[in-house]
């Protein structure tokens, strides 16, 4: 849509705001931080970065502006120029529906940023002593405990590449093994993982298969044409939404694996 020239509604009237405050909070945003000229702002107490809102006077657009510079470069959509706003980027829609599923995508990214689970581990393991192997692998539980969760949420709980949504058959798979990540950052580095069923986890753990770049499943010549045809490599998907971030650890797979 064009916003060349636009004017927004300021102050936001009555309706801007209940319709503003019921998008927020509908998806996760429930902290109400005021008003500032045109923008109605929120916060969450999960998801990392705030949002604001603002509608186009006399078109019943809707502008979204966000604060949390990790959300903006993983967003797939396009940013827009002209208009002021109190965020890194600010992204325009034609409807509240555009809207909504633009703020859903942007809480789940907010929540499964690589720091925000990193916090929740720090939390939670402040006090955990680490002297024994004992203790170091329940530290060690404790982050993948977390890494599970936000790898659920990143993939909207389903395997990318079946389509299977049941979790017990879901496995959290990290590219860089958890022992191999030389920081808790990237061990908690939601692209850092795959949601995938438990067959493709174990091949993909043990290097019978990988991914390349665009996310098309790569065959080791040691995976068995048994295999191959359990796991349905003739006519599955590709892996997708694939970031940059999981192209730099997916090279690091090939490579180990010797693609």
């Amino acid at each position: 849509m064009s916003t060349a020239g636009v004017t927004l509604e300021s102050p936001p009237g009555f309706v801007v705001r209940e319709e503003a405050h019921k998008a927020a909070y509908e998806n996760g945003y429930r902290i109400s931080l005021g008003v500032q000229d045109a923008w109605i702002g929120y916060r969450s107490t999960t998801a990392r970065g705030d949002i604001w809102i603002a509608r186009v006077a006399g078109q019943g657009s809707w502008l979204l502006s966000i604060t949390h510079a990790g959300v903006v470069s993983e967003l797939d959509m396009p940013a827009i120029d002209g208009v002021s706003g109190p965020g890194y980027a600010i992204y325009a829609f034609a409807s509240l529906e555009q809207l909504y599923q633009a703020l859903e995508r942007v809480y789940k990214l907010g929540v499964s940023l690589p720091d925000a689970p990193l916090e929740t581990f720090k939390k939670a393991t402040a006090h955990l002593p680490r002297t024994t192997e004992a203790e170091r692998l329940t530290v060690q539980r404790v982050g993948q405990s977390l890494f599970r969760d936000a790898l659920l949420e990143y993939w909207n709980g389903r395997c990318p590449l079946t389509g299977i949504t049941d979790t017990a058959l879901l496995r959290a798979s990290h590219i860089v093994p958890w022992a191999e990540c030389e920081t808790d950052e990237l061990r908690l580095d939601v692209h850092n993982g795959l949601l995938l069923s438990a067959l493709w986890d174990a091949a993909f753990d043990c290097g019978l298969i990988t991914f390349a770049n665009d996310g098309t499943a790569l065959r080791s010549p040691n995976l068995s044409d048994t295999a191959a045809e359990a796991l349905h490599l003739n006519i599955v998907s590709q892996l997708a939404p694939l970031t940059h971030l999981h192209r730099q650890n997916l090279a690091h797979h090939r490579t180990k694996h010797g693609f």
